[in-house]
């Protein structure tokens, strides 16, 4: 994926709101099986841009590696971290697993879990050295 232009990086104004609110996920699949491979990865990776066009998601950097995917993801205000995972693991196992037929026999595609860790262009300890330089004003 190509560097994060200021684009990326710019403030989402919609409706009546402003936010910069974005993802960093780590996906794994069932058993940590390497099955993100070749074909396989190549279409994962579309679905993933398809499922972002659809929400009005801004994919900022993907890497689909044979036993995990990391996805970078801007999101509105509407999303949660778990309604992405959720919109992101199910699709991605409902489409994989009918277009490649040899994926049914894993229990199932993904772990349950994910990782998620928001990421912002300031470090927490500058926004919380913010806050309270803020209070008494």
């Amino acid at each position: 994926m190509a560097k994060l232009s200021a684009k990326d990086l710019e403030y989402r104004h919609e409706g009546n709101s402003v936010s910069l609110i974005n993802f960093h996920f780590v996906f794994v699949p069932k058993r940590r099986k390497p099955v993100l491979v070749k074909e396989v990865a190549e279409r994962a990776q579309a679905i993933i841009f398809e499922i972002a066009v659809k929400n009005r998601w801004r994919v900022l950097s993907l890497a689909i590696q044979p036993d995990h995917v990391h996805l970078l993801v801007n999101v509105t205000v509407n999303d949660s971290a778990a309604s992405v995972a959720h919109k992101v693991k199910g699709r991605l196992s409902h489409d994989l697993r009918i277009e490649f037929i040899w994926l049914k026999k894993l229990p199932s595609t993904w772990t349950p879990s994910y990782f998620v860790g928001s990421v912002g262009n300031v470090s927490t300890a500058i926004v919380k050295e913010y806050i309270e330089s803020q209070s008494g004003k």
